[in-house]
């Protein structure tokens, strides 16, 4: 099993800017990619940012420029740096891993509210 666990989200105005952090633990072997997706109410869970083997990333373009993922080099930890933040980027942030092999892991969520 594993286990991811988010934080670093809340409150900032619009143009502040707020980093996520989620740590993985657990039975941990081969990683295809870990990365952040979000979610608001009624509507589908969206990519914000992943990245993968050898550190490529990818980001959905509305995030291109303002946000930065990164993880540390025990790959157990990936990071989710925001700037620029637009009232529109208000969602709960998901943290997700996704071995080579088996199913993807979730974490629970963390709420990212951007105040116009």
């Amino acid at each position: 099993q594993v286990q991811l666990v988010e934080s670093g989200g809340g409150l900032v105005q619009a143009g502040g800017s707020l980093r996520l952090s989620c740590a993985a633990s657990g039975s941990i072997f081969s990683i295809s990619a870990m990365g952040w997706y979000r979610q608001v109410p009624g509507k589908q869970r969206e990519l914000v940012a992943t990245i993968g083997r050898g550190d490529t990333t990818n980001y959905r373009d509305s995030v291109k420029g303002r946000f930065t993922i990164s993880r540390d080099n025990a790959k157990t930890m990936v990071y989710l740096q925001m700037n620029s933040l637009k009232p529109e980027d208000t969602a709960i942030y998901y943290c997700n891993l996704q071995p080579v092999l088996g199913e993807n892991y979730w974490g629970r969520g963390t709420q990212v509210t951007v105040s116009s």
